[in-house]
């Protein structure tokens, strides 16, 4: 019998029927999905779950652009199509007429389930999964005809090593707060399903919404000095979005690809001074003052006083470059440039700034007032 659920109900409505392949185009999948996939030339159905925060608006616009069919998996509480800073008008409806919308709370698993199993999805996109039984229902919901299922994990899965840079085949940190992304990546092991895991270390770029390189804007921007823990001298590695939206496409039928895990960031590491210096220099602002401070001597309560772990944190690409014919379009200071000038610098920015935990460092370390 029929489930009628809100999400069945708007799976009936804004989903058209899609055009199917050939069989010449499309290899048959096997009994559980997990045969290997052709190439990505071929337009396929996707599904996106998750696409209207950050990483999604450039990947789901670059699948449109290369003629896939793509469909968002959302609970509807943002515009399920929202212009981006590289948008023409031209350009955005015409992807705002080519998506395609699921409403739905994927942690209604049963639901979810039973949705998907009438989607007739090629390919999963799992942008915003956090923990293993939240991909189970995706994975079994579109078994039927998945032939690939591309996740989005984190470098945050790594345990802390002195030998560096992190690679695929370094041991996870179950006490990571990313345990759940590991735990995804071991239950998609097992599926039966061809997978691809993509790890981003730090990711950046317009609308970006973790205070990453806005952190710094918002300091150098108000005249202030830059609070940097430690020597400054730790060193870590910023990815631009569209750099690793180009990548999860590049994994869309590579048969390399299939079953594996890849890091995704930029090619140079940087230390946090580096950083700080390289975001005033992408503004056309002055060097920064950076003021240097021990994070054992303060209590901040729940807040962080600086944007990224403080430790050394960086990956190597090596293996994407050679596997996916991928390779990063964006220096870290042509990256900082093109963030600052489509966003912060038009005087958008996803968070006020806050000030609180400087004044705290500045009052102790340099003795000084608010600044």
């Amino acid at each position: 019998r029929s489930l009628r659920t809100p999400i069945t109900m708007a799976l009936s409505t804004a989903v058209k029927p899609v055009a199917r392949p050939s069989s010449r185009q499309v290899a048959k999948p096997g009994r559980r999905g997990a045969t290997a996939v052709q190439c990505a030339a071929a337009p396929k159905n996707v599904l996106m779950m998750g696409g209207t925060r950050f990483i999604g608006l450039y990947l789901a616009r670059q699948l449109v652009q290369e003629g896939h069919k793509v469909t968002l998996f959302t609970r509807g509480k943002k515009d399920v199509a929202s212009p981006i800073p590289d948008d023409t008008r031209e350009s955005f409806e015409n992807f705002r007429k080519s998506i395609a919308h699921i409403k739905g709370d994927r942690m209604e698993f049963d639901a979810v389930r039973e949705t998907l199993s009438r989607g007739r999805f090629d390919v999963v996109y799992d942008i915003n999964g956090r923990e293993s039984a939240e991909a189970r229902p995706v994975v079994e919901g579109c078994r039927d005809t998945l032939q690939q299922y591309i996740y989005c994990s984190s470098a945050g899965v790594y345990m802390k090593s002195d030998q560096m840079p992190h690679r695929e085949t370094d041991a996870g940190d179950v006490k990571s707060r990313h345990k759940g992304k590991l735990d995804t990546e071991t239950y998609l092991k097992g599926s039966g399903v061809a997978w691809t895991s993509i790890r981003p270390v730090y990711i950046y770029g317009p609308l970006n919404y973790n205070p990453v390189e806005e952190w710094f804007f918002q300091r150098i921007a108000a005249g202030r000095p830059v609070p940097v823990p430690g020597s400054g001298m730790q060193l870590t590695q910023l990815g631009h979005v569209k750099d690793l939206s180009d990548a999860f496409v590049k994994c869309m039928g590579n048969p390399k690809a299939l079953n594996q895990i890849y890091n995704i960031s930029g090619e140079q590491y940087v230390t946090f001074d580096g950083l700080a210096k390289a975001c005033a220099l992408a503004m056309g602002a002055p060097e920064p003052n950076l003021v240097h401070f021990n994070a054992k001597d303060f209590d901040f309560g729940k807040k962080k006083a600086f944007p990224m772990r403080d430790q050394h944190f960086f990956a190597s690409i090596d293996k994407a470059v050679a596997d996916l014919g991928w390779k990063p379009k964006f220096s870290l200071l042509d990256g900082l440039k093109d963030s600052y000038s489509k966003d912060f610098g038009r005087g958008t920015m996803r968070k006020a700034p806050d000030f609180e935990t400087d004044d705290m460092i500045l009052a102790k370390v340099k003795g000084l007032a608010r600044v």
